[in-house]
């Protein structure tokens, strides 16, 4: 059954993904499969579901660099291209579920790392992606699978 949780989204709002944009700082409407988790294993317990998990580390990385052949995939760092980091010091990637976003295959522009994570405590707008309190995101952790979508809706 679907859920609707309180979350921030894009600083640029919410656009059609055929819209979206790399760098426009706005979440793209549509059905976002639920793909991975990686969380802090030095700040919390492995969260309890069926997706696949891993911990964070620290030369963990995701590349925001249209013309690389990397763009929007999961990178060891140093890297030489345009990237994020992905081991922060404030809270908000303790945990990150990446989504099935331009993903299969990635092109080039169409935006990169739209995540699901931890928001603030204030729910700042995000550069992008959803983010939820940390309670919210693990309680739909516990029943997600890999059948699991987000809905992000206009």
């Amino acid at each position: 059954p679907a859920k609707s949780y309180k979350c921030a989204v894009g600083k640029g709002g919410l656009l059609p993904a055929i819209n979206k944009r790399e760098g426009d700082g706005a979440s793209p409407i549509g059905q976002w499969p639920l793909k991975r988790v990686l969380y802090r294993a030095d700040r919390l317990a492995p969260p309890k579901t069926a997706l696949p998990l891993s911990p964070l580390k620290k030369e963990d990385g995701w590349c925001d660099a249209p013309e690389d052949e990397n763009y929007n995939r999961h990178i060891r760092l140093p890297y030489p291209a345009s990237h994020e980091k992905l081991w922060r010091d404030d809270h908000v990637y303790d945990v990150i579920v990446t989504l099935g976003h331009n993903d299969n295959p990635p092109i080039p522009y169409l935006g990169s790392a739209i995540f699901m994570h931890v928001a603030k405590p204030d729910y700042t707008p995000t550069e992008g992606c959803v983010a939820l309190a940390l309670d919210d995101l693990l309680a739909i952790l516990r029943s997600a699978d890999p059948d699991t979508v987000l809905d992000i809706r206009a």
